[in-house]
């Protein structure tokens, strides 16, 4: 069986997500996951404090963020958006080019937490991730941003991605 390298976030419906084991630490698997859509499992133990994977794709400025946010937004519905913040004026686009931590889901209570690192965004361990346990993030949108539901079923979820 012959598997496709180029397959990312951005291709074509029906393909699979890769992880890209490049900058991945541990051995990871995209599985669908009850919280949305696609999420990435662990495929091993992973200890607390450890780099799990970088998120990685195509780094672009201010403008081009917000001009990506509001198309997509305005297309409406369940479209993802990919991208976060490395600082005050780039962001990093998953979608395009991604390590597949784009498909890391969001989590009022998570197991991975960032970290910028020389323009790097990094994911590390929060605490100890039990093999098959899928990895979640706080996306910590802004709190006067449009609101984004929350469906993570964390015993202390705040009900919205954003912040309060």
């Amino acid at each position: 069986m012959r598997r496709n390298k180029n397959v990312r976030s951005g291709s074509r419906p029906g393909n699979l997500p890769v992880i890209d084991p490049r900058y991945s630490c541990f051995s990871l698997r995209p599985a669908r996951s009850r919280i949305h859509r696609w999420g990435v499992f662990a495929c091993e133990s992973i200890p607390a404090g450890r780099k799990v994977i970088e998120y990685t794709g195509e780094r672009i400025g201010r403008v081009e963020n917000r001009r990506r946010f509001f198309r997509e937004w305005r297309r409406g519905g369940e479209r993802r958006i990919c991208r976060a913040r490395v600082n005050s004026y780039r962001f990093v686009d998953g979608s395009r080019g991604g390590s597949g931590a784009e498909f890391i889901n969001h989590s009022c209570k998570p197991n991975l937490r960032w970290r910028r690192v020389l323009g790097h965004l990094l994911l590390f361990s929060r605490r100890m991730i039990r093999r098959g346990e899928e990895l979640t993030l706080d996306y910590a949108f802004r709190k006067d941003g449009p609101r984004v539901p929350c469906r993570c079923r964390a015993f202390a979820c705040r009900g919205t991605i954003n912040l309060r």
